[in-house]
């Protein structure tokens, strides 16, 4: 399990959560509530620190999300769509 998340995070870029917040240009505060809202995962956390690390795929998702609601689409719609199988 370890070494199969070590090697998913090694083949993508890394975040933190505030820079993530940064690309996507949203708050950090933001950010924190669309990961209660099960919108976002994150793919790794630090044992030492408790840093949530996030990948390109959770950049790619939040661009996603702002686009749906600047559209209009309501957070509980876009969960809908979040959790509804590919």
């Amino acid at each position: 399990m370890y070494n199969s998340l070590l090697g998913e995070l090694m083949e993508n870029n890394i975040y933190l959560i505030k820079d993530i917040a940064r690309i996507a240009g949203l708050s950090v505060y933001t950010v924190k509530y669309y990961l209660n809202l099960g919108l976002i995962k994150e793919v790794g956390r630090s044992k030492e620190t408790n840093f949530r690390y996030f990948d390109d795929t959770t950049t790619e998702a939040l661009k996603q999300i702002v686009a749906l609601r600047k559209g209009g689409i309501s957070l509980g719609k876009i969960r809908e769509m979040v959790k509804a199988p590919q």
